[in-house]
């Protein structure tokens, strides 16, 4: 669910993503469609073009310890670390052709790494639409004329309370106070700037802690000048025996209370997914995961530190993965609290 509180900010950033778009990145995103919807209706991975969008991440760090975030939990069993510059070079200098749509986010927050808004700036060079997402903590005048200068197209900003017992509630560690202050600063910097973007979106995740603040979200934002509000349903990872996060209110739960008294994700897990013919994650070491679900990286499809990435976006490995996709999706660890994928966009 979204809410824009301007039109001329809906049609801008529509434009700014538009005129990224080339003759060869349309013709990319539509045989990406088209071999889409054959594989669906034949049950068997057909797959032309390259990928539209990618997410990178730019570091596993993170400040903040929330509770259904590996990173917050530092529970990962992966390596923890950053990306660097000439890697991500390289990953761009492959794609720019195709690539429409880049995000510096996975697990961690992008501004840890110090090379972060360098990275956004050679993206942007490349003619490519970027976007992060950031617990808003670091967003001081230094980093706010960086990002602004980087070219950076869209922010989201965590913030998922209107006081701070309610923010800290999820956000262990976190600041309300700052979070408001960095959303000050970058908006006053764009002012100063007279820049149109970054396109700036407060996200908040509904949890049954916050869900009495959803109107008072919408007030700040409009209050402070934010471009766009979101509401993002929760991942919780042990639902079955229900959480003290799920919300009361239906429509902003991915679970749903069975008969018996237990809980379970409300998608019908069909099998097919968009993400897997037009997406994917590559992790600060080079990982290739299928998306953002796989936050532990237990389903590696490949290592851009080993192969090209087209070498691997076509291997057999990414074809069976498809296969198993279209067939068994409910058999796959990282699909089965999934609420994503089924629908066709960039």
């Amino acid at each position: 669910m979204a809410y824009y509180f301007s039109d001329p900010s809906k049609w801008r950033e529509a434009q700014i993503l538009a005129s990224t778009l080339t003759p060869e990145k349309v013709i990319n995103y539509i045989l990406l469609v088209i071999s889409y919807f054959i594989s669906k209706v034949r049950g068997k991975p057909t797959h032309w073009g390259k990928p539209f969008s990618i997410s990178v991440e730019p570091t596993t760090s993170c400040n903040l310890r929330c509770p259904e975030c590996p990173s917050g939990l530092r529970s990962f069993t992966r390596p923890t670390g950053m990306l660097n510059e000439p890697q991500f070079t390289a990953l761009t200098d492959e794609l720019k052709p195709w690539l429409t749509y880049l995000t510096f986010y996975f697990q961690g927050e992008p501004y840890l790494n110090p090379k972060f808004l360098d990275m956004v700036k050679i993206a942007s060079n490349r003619n490519i639409y970027t976007s992060t997402s950031t617990n808003a903590h670091y967003l001081n005048d230094e980093n706010c004329l960086k990002t602004i200068s980087s070219g950076l197209k869209r922010i989201i900003i965590s913030i998922d309370g209107t006081t701070q017992e309610t923010y800290e509630s999820y956000r262990i560690g976190g600041s309300l106070e700052k979070v408001i202050a960095g959303t000050r600063n970058l908006i006053g910097w764009k002012t100063k700037m007279k820049s149109a973007t970054p396109h700036i979106i407060f996200q908040f995740l509904v949890v049954k802690p916050n869900e009495h603040q959803i109107n008072e979200i919408y007030a700040l934002a409009g209050s402070l000048g934010v471009n766009e509000v979101k509401l993002k349903t929760a991942q919780v990872y042990d639902f079955e025996n229900g959480s003290p996060l799920i919300p009361t209110q239906d429509q902003y739960s991915r679970y749903r209370q069975n008969t018996d008294g237990k809980w379970s994700i409300k998608n019908n897990l069909l099998n097919q997914c968009w993400q897997m013919w037009h997406s994917c994650v590559v992790t600060w070491d080079g990982k290739v995961v299928p998306c953002c679900f796989d936050k532990d990286a237990h389903h590696v499809l490949g290592e851009t530190t080993k192969a090209s990435f087209l070498g691997i976006w076509k291997s057999p490995a990414y074809h069976n993965f498809r296969q198993l996709i279209l067939h068994s999706r409910s058999k796959i660890d990282i699909c089965t609290n999934c609420t994503e994928g089924t629908k066709v966009w960039g």
